[in-house]
């Protein structure tokens, strides 16, 4: 019997290709049943049912406004988010975490729009005043289950609580010099250069705040923002001291200097000392750089003046807050 070079008893099978639709694949997953008509589903706009389309949006809009007054969350009529999604946007609004932080915040007058307690927290003196302190603000106080609130802090250690605060809203350059200029009193100014703790951050607002400052210049890139632990270390002066965003440190410098500023840059190796400032009564901009490297090279050639605080030959340095809490006081002595 020929087989034409093929084995005498090798079954004979078909050569033909996959079957449509099976990927390319002649073995392929089980299927999960018969994929519904978009006529059949009843959140497509296709339905054909008895509910209309926009009964089923409505019921949904409904559903998602009654779980968020609930402190609850739902993907009722959401998209699936796409992989990334998770990263939060800078517009987004934080939590506050833990028993002391929150109740800090809260103490702070830090604006915020909700307190979130887990259920079971046990309601020490910290939480109960928490809760008084967000009832007196008419925060609305939502309870939620342990495991959403690890959801909404990506696991985060919270102790129960979580306050969320508002997203910050920055000035405008040009609205700081008018803030500055039209106070009353000698402008003064604050610049960060390099400064990306957001505690010092948050510490050197609260200072800048204390000393008569009018306004804090941040760049918009390398550097800290106004986040929930710069508003928990401002101790509430984030809400009453304006600060701005610049992509250009250098350029916002001379823009300062155009406008009728003296400039001074905080810098251990300057030739001058910030306690015989002449020109602490002038409109001035004091820029404070990070406590490793201190201000770069071309912020210290662009400002008018590079002053030092004397300190011990055994400390290298000071941190970037102490150092200009340490200047903002010495200028507003002399100011006196």
């Amino acid at each position: 019997m020929s087989t034409k070079g093929g084995h005498p008893n090798r079954r004979k099978t078909s050569k033909a290709g996959p079957a449509k639709g099976s990927g390319g694949q002649k073995k392929g997953l089980a299927g999960k049943g018969r994929t519904l008509k978009a006529a059949d589903r009843p959140w497509h706009k296709q339905y054909t049912g008895d509910d209309k389309p926009q009964k089923t949006q409505r019921k949904q809009a409904a559903e998602r406004a009654k779980a968020a007054a609930e402190g609850r969350t739902t993907n009722i009529g959401k998209a699936r988010p796409q992989r990334g999604s998770a990263r939060r946007h800078a517009d987004e609004p934080e939590l506050i975490l833990g028993r002391n932080p929150v109740l800090e915040a809260l103490r702070a007058k830090v604006p915020a729009t909700a307190l979130y307690v887990a259920f079971g927290t046990d309601l020490d003196d910290r939480v109960a005043e928490s809760v008084r302190l967000a009832g007196n603000r008419d925060l609305p106080v939502k309870e939620l289950a342990r495991r959403d609130l690890d959801r909404r802090t990506n696991n985060a250690l919270h102790q129960g609580i979580g306050l969320q605060i508002e997203p910050y809203e920055y000035h405008e350059f040009e609205e700081l010099l008018e803030i500055a200029q039209t106070s009353g009193t000698a402008p003064l100014l604050v610049a960060l250069d390099g400064v990306t703790d957001p505690r010092n951050l948050g510490a050197i607002i609260r200072s800048a705040a204390a000393f008569g400052g009018h306004g804090l210049i941040i760049p918009s890139k390398r550097a800290a923002s106004v986040t929930a632990v710069a508003w928990r270390t401002s101790a509430g002066a984030a809400a009453r001291l304006p600060v701005a965003k610049v992509v250009n440190l250098t350029r916002t410098i001379q823009a300062c200097q155009q406008a009728g500023f003296m400039t001074v840059a905080l810098d251990g190796g300057g030739d001058a000392d910030v306690f015989d400032l002449p020109v602490a009564t002038d409109p001035l901009l004091i820029v404070v750089g990070d406590e490793g490297k201190g201000v770069s090279r071309l912020v210290a050639e662009t400002c008018d003046i590079r002053a030092g605080i004397p300190i011990s030959g055994e400390v290298e340095s000071l941190n970037a807050s102490v150092a200009a809490s340490i200047a903002l006081a010495e200028v507003q002595r002399q100011r006196r």
